[in-house]
């Protein structure tokens, strides 16, 4: 029988002893590789944690004690171990098993993340709870080394530090976050776990004493000394000046030196941080060698590993755009927040290593660099997904908006993004940066209209976000001849109705429109914002109804502003606006999300209907 047969709760764990677990290790990375390779999801974060979770779920009893982990697209293990093993063959599908954690999916689920470095905030809120409430348990924060760099977690370290509540952050160190990682706190965390002297030292001595009880006491007894050759050989000096008891670096992958280090640190009655060396990708040979690009998949055939895709999309398109722009403009930088492949700018960095910048998880500090090098006559474009941007909310307010300071801001994932769920669909971003004075909102309708208007957007010099959706088109439409600030395209002229669409639910108009030969007309608004008042006015005076299409959230979007515009004028027609309403969006694939939310073809032609 199959010891992850057995494990039906973390509770069964408990039973197993060292060979058995590391048995089951080895059997949760098959049972990871061939669920992710069948269905998709985060498979190299997953397999660098597995002996790390299967750890933490032995020493802790999460019937009471608390655990967060950070991002949470490595809790997969953590799923298998409390009881959801059986639901992965709807991993990440709709209204199945999702690819973070969830609270309503399982009382083991403490805290829902999705986005970096919130673990150690919310423990360290958890814990002083606890000892407000004079409770007993533990709070254990998992963060990967790309995280804890970030402003959020040294803020958060810094508190902690200084008042002394007891948790334990177990640092999970494998030199990744989706990107190699980059600055100040990775270079130290290098010199920390790479260093071959203190580790094969640790090895060695290991090695040489045995489990006999003579074995066991000369080994207790270097424990003494252990600390004094640490700080020798490791450079520690960091973490405990910010008052935190610093333990490692351990073998991340070595079940039984983990567990006996978990069980040293509940006994310590302050908080505590653990560094743990692991392998990111560890088990599968195409992850290993290539950890980034197996971090969110697609399925894929498990013998060959991923293919590369040759089909063009907004983020390619978004890459090759730049690099051609920058080869005649040399003010032309590029900056990532530790999304440089994700983003399409990897043969930008490749080109123009000078000009490119990736700055780590840090959005808010990539928002005010931008700032800082555009008032010094740089031309710099900074590439984010959506749901992440949300962070810089008030650098771009203060620091790029209020200065009119012309940042551009390439938004990538906008609308909906599909299996990553609630956490990582792009359906605000029209909503927080309509409100903000000085800010110009674009949308290509196509892939090729992005190069069109990312030329254009350089030559501004006010601030610009060109907003774009994942993946490719539907069908293919021109792009855009020329762009005029604040003026929309019309691309098909029809009585009685015009539908006023952007990006890329300009293309689900259009085939609507000629599916069902519909005589209405269509416009695609470019600009949302500013709107194109003038062509309101035409609209207003031929006396049409109105539809307006969009993939975000209605309030704050492009139809509640052309509402708002309406009543300026003396519109006497209807006017609908289709976009999503006011709820975070689920997990499935985005054609049964924009069922479920009225914006698949059917739903716009019922609506045209209506209308006419």
């Amino acid at each position: 029988m199959k010891q992850l047969d057995k494990i039906n709760n973390f509770e069964d764990l408990k039973k197993l002893n060292s060979d058995e677990k590391k048995e089951l290790a080895m059997e949760i990375r098959h049972f990871l590789i061939d669920k992710v390779a069948e269905h998709g999801g985060h498979l190299a974060s997953n397999l660098g944690i597995v002996e790390l979770t299967i750890s933490l779920c032995d020493v802790f009893d999460f019937n009471k004690d608390k655990i967060i982990f950070d991002v949470g697209h490595q809790s997969y293990v953590y799923k298998i171990l409390t009881g959801r093993k059986d639901k992965f063959d709807h991993l990440r599908m709709y209204k199945g098993l999702r690819g973070f954690p969830y609270k309503k999916e399982s009382p083991y689920d403490f805290f829902e993340t999705g986005h970096s470095s919130t673990s150690i905030s919310a423990a360290v809120g958890m814990a002083r709870a606890r000892d407000l409430n004079h409770d007993d348990y533990n709070i254990i924060a998992v963060i990967g080394d790309g995280s804890i760099s970030s402003g959020m977690s040294l803020e958060a370290i810094n508190d902690l530090g200084f008042n002394k509540t007891k948790m334990i952050i177990i640092l999970n160190d494998n030199g990744m976050s989706i990107s190699s990682n980059v600055g100040g706190i990775s270079s130290y965390l290098s010199r920390l776990s790479l260093n071959e002297k203190y580790i094969k030292f640790k090895n060695k001595i290991k090695y040489c004493l045995d489990d006999t009880k003579i074995g066991n006491i000369s080994f207790n007894a270097l424990v003494r000394i252990k600390d004094g050759i640490r700080k020798i050989l490791v450079p520690s000096k960091y973490f405990e000046d910010m008052g935190l008891t610093y333990i490692g670096p351990i073998d991340g992958h070595n079940i039984k030196e983990i567990e006996k280090v978990l069980k040293r640190a509940k006994k310590i009655n302050e908080p505590v941080i653990i560094h743990v060396v692991t392998k990111k990708g560890k088990g599968y040979p195409f992850a290993e060698e290539t950890p980034e690009k197996y971090h969110g998949v697609s399925s894929f055939d498990k013998n060959i590993g991923i293919k590369e895709s040759n089909s063009n999309n907004y983020s390619k398109a978004l890459g090759n755009a730049l690099v051609k722009i920058a080869s005649k403009d040399e003010r032309v930088v590029a900056i990532t927040a530790a999304m440089g492949e994700g983003v399409g700018l990897k043969e930008f960095e490749t080109k123009y290593p000078q000009r490119y910048f990736d700055v780590g998880i840090a959005e808010e500090h990539a928002v005010t660099l931008a700032a800082g090098m555009s008032i010094s006559h740089l031309k710099p474009i900074f590439a984010v997904y959506s749901t992440f941007l949300q962070r810089g909310f008030d650098q771009i307010v203060h620091d790029v908006c209020m200065q009119s300071s012309p940042v551009i801001f390439a938004i990538d994932r906008s609308g909906l993004v599909g299996s990553d769920g609630e956490t990582h669909q792009g359906i605000l971003d029209l909503s927080y940066l309509s409100i903000m004075p000085n800010m110009t909102i674009i949308s290509p309708k196509c892939i090729k209209e992005l190069e069109v208007l990312l030329k254009w957007s350089i030559k501004q010099n006010f601030p610009i976000a060109i907003r774009y959706p994942r993946g490719g088109d539907y069908i293919e439409l021109p792009p855009i001849k020329k762009v005029k600030l604040g003026k929309w395209e019309t691309i098909c002229r029809g009585k009685h109705l015009t539908i006023i669409a952007t990006g890329k639910m300009v293309q689900k108009a259009y085939q609507v429109i000629t599916k069902y030969n519909l005589d209405v007309t269509l416009v695609n608004a470019t600009f949302i914002k500013p709107l194109d008042l003038d062509m309101l006015k035409e609209i207003v005076a031929r006396e049409d109804n109105i539809l307006t299409i969009e993939d975000n959230l209605i309030t704050g979007g492009l139809g509640h502003n052309i509402l708002l515009a309406l009543n300026n004028y003396s519109f006497k027609g209807k006017i609908k606006i289709l976009g999503f309403n006011d709820k975070f969006i689920e997990q499935g694939t985005i054609d049964e999300l924009y069922k479920q939310e009225h914006l698949d073809n059917l739903s716009i032609k019922k609506e045209i209907n209506k209308l006419l």
